[in-house]
């Protein structure tokens, strides 16, 4: 992504915020971190390196999640646009499991 469309892009969503003097983009901030940690995963196995920041903080004292604005989770530039498309299915719940569902 181009400088011009990474703007537009941004500007398009402005939730997304770009760590400084990084490649890396927070694309979603969760208070709880098992539901993080979820969305990291699934993002993950759609192929896009993704990692969580503060995890290890809120797990400590989940009373610092709001004051700190939560777990979130930062993605490389060239990822965004993926990452947000597999964070919307997560979130129309694409992923999860019915009933029927029976592990190998």
């Amino acid at each position: 992504m181009d400088h011009i469309a990474l703007n537009a892009w941004l500007a398009a969503n402005p939730e997304t915020v770009q760590i400084p003097g990084r490649d890396l983009f927070v694309v979603a901030k969760y208070l709880i971190p098992m539901e993080a940690t979820l969305a990291q995963g699934c993002l993950v196995a759609s192929g896009i390196p993704a990692v969580l920041a503060d995890a290890h903080l809120m797990q400590t004292d989940l009373l610092l999640a709001p004051a700190l604005g939560g777990v979130r989770i930062l993605v490389p530039q060239e990822y965004l646009q993926q990452a947000a498309a597999v964070l919307a299915g997560l979130a129309r719940g694409d992923y999860a499991l019915d009933e029927s569902f029976v592990p190998d």
